[in-house]
């Protein structure tokens, strides 16, 4: 995203940002919602308009005068927005009118110098604009009327904001154009936030002692030593039986959407309260769906030396299931466990990729076989006649056998050991699926 132009889209909760935002990214990148205030952390998406690359901004719904700190919060994460734009887009609700907060973020955005399109949203019906528009037009800046849900007069908004764009400045050809993306996923309030906002070095995303401040999966970048990372950090994950509100249920699904569709998920857990139950089922989903993953012990500040000790084993025997999964304590207030986290990353992730020629990986199955003959059963000794890697994320080895059945789970316990001490991974997630020579028995995985 760097050197592009930044577009923030901005203005008083629930005139319609993130249904605007959704529209022009053509993606459902910001959970929308009747509830005011649903955005909090700002979202961040690359997209070309009329041709032009530009990044856009959707940030929480601004309210100048409020009391509320999360309220304060939100102001505070949409100021850096604006400060950093080069385009402003202040969003309105048509149907309500020119409201007082309107004004108050029309006035905020005049003493910032910045340029500044006001867009009126639904205005659904094209033949009543210019009466609905009408009183916004004391605001001075320039207005075009949509309907962010139907798309009605978007092309304009498009076209208007890339007549409004500077040119984007050249990419160093040493800026990498991949990275590793990251989901930062957990329970509420064990620190997720905290844990972006320390490595990349900046207040990002709100912070608050508040449980679920954040809703939506939100991508931060950073650029490091020449290498980028993309940090997705996700609404914490309560159980299903917690999860009454629509809303929070949609949080829920795109946490568990981010986990999958990153190159490795950072599984937070508090180390001041140890491995509890919801941790136990998120991280059997990660096991289930063989993702590679890192364990954050967070908070480990908060605890005695002798305290500390003890949590680091409650936490590597309550996770002992996530025999792949290595683990890093760490604290967002001392920095402790940060410097080795991202490099640890790394290492998940290469082992994830890793491909290994099948002449070796026979090689390893004639000596694993010599050394533990596969079970026998009624007379009928297992045999495994060739071995192979279909895929990567995770590595995935199919055992060709004379009879599927008889390779039970301790055997192929066995093998993988063996797959991992033989070729160095140990630190990621590794399916077997055993196929039968014949093709005449369904395979079975592990």
């Amino acid at each position: 995203m760097k050197g592009l132009p930044l577009v923030a889209v901005v203005g008083r909760p629930n005139v319609g940002k993130s249904t605007l935002f959704n529209r022009l990214v053509r993606e459902r990148a910001a959970i929308t919602h009747d509830e005011p205030g649903v955005t909090r952390d700002s979202i961040w998406r690359e997209v070309h308009l009329e041709g032009r690359p530009c990044v856009l901004v959707d940030t929480g719904g601004i309210l100048l005068e409020s009391d509320d700190p999360l309220a304060q919060d939100i102001f505070a994460q949409a100021r850096e927005a604006m400060t950093e734009a080069d385009l402003v887009l202040l969003v309105v609700d048509g149907r309500d009118g020119l409201h007082p907060h309107d004004e108050a973020v029309a006035g905020f955005l005049r003493h910032s110098g910045k340029p500044v399109l006001l867009v009126v949203n639904k205005i659904d019906s094209p033949e009543r604009a210019d009466l609905l528009m009408a009183d916004f037009h004391a605001i001075g800046f320039p207005a075009l009327p949509v309907s962010a849900a139907h798309g009605h007069g978007v092309p304009d908004l498009e076209e208007a904001i890339a007549q409004h764009l500077p040119e984007p400045l050249g990419l160093s050809q040493e800026e990498p154009l991949a990275g590793l993306r990251l989901a930062v996923v957990g329970r509420p309030n064990v620190g997720k936030s905290s844990l972006v906002n320390a490595l990349v070095g900046q207040k990002r995303l709100i912070v608050s002692e508040m449980a679920g401040t954040t809703r939506d999966a939100v991508d931060v970048e950073l650029l490091r030593e020449g290498k980028r990372y993309v940090f997705v950090d996700t609404a914490g994950i309560r159980r299903k039986s917690r999860i009454q509100e629509s809303l929070e249920y949609f949080s829920v699904l795109r946490a568990m959407g981010a986990a999958k569709s990153a190159d490795v998920t950072l599984l937070v857990v508090d180390a001041t309260t140890g491995v509890v139950a919801q941790d136990k089922r998120l991280a059997a989903f990660l096991d289930q769906e063989k993702l590679p993953v890192v364990v954050v012990g967070n908070k480990i500040d908060l605890l005695h030396r002798d305290e500390a000790h003890k949590a680091r084993q409650a936490v590597a025997e309550g996770l002992a299931f996530l025999t792949a999964a290595p683990v890093v304590f760490t604290s967002t207030v001392t920095r402790a466990g940060l410097g080795g986290l991202l490099p640890l990353a790394e290492q998940v992730h290469a082992q994830s990729q890793v491909r290994i020629p099948t002449g070796e990986l026979n090689r390893f199955l004639r000596a694993a076989t010599e050394r533990q003959a596969p079970p026998s059963k009624g007379g009928k000794r297992g045999k495994i006649y060739y071995l192979t890697q279909a895929d990567t994320t995770p590595p995935t080895f199919v055992l060709f056998a004379n009879d599927p059945e008889l390779l039970r789970h301790n055997y192929l316990r066995y093998l993988e050991n063996g797959l991992r001490k033989t070729f160095g991974l140990d630190k990621t997630p590794i399916r077997l699926v055993v196929r039968s020579s014949h093709g005449e028995q369904p395979p079975r995985s592990r």
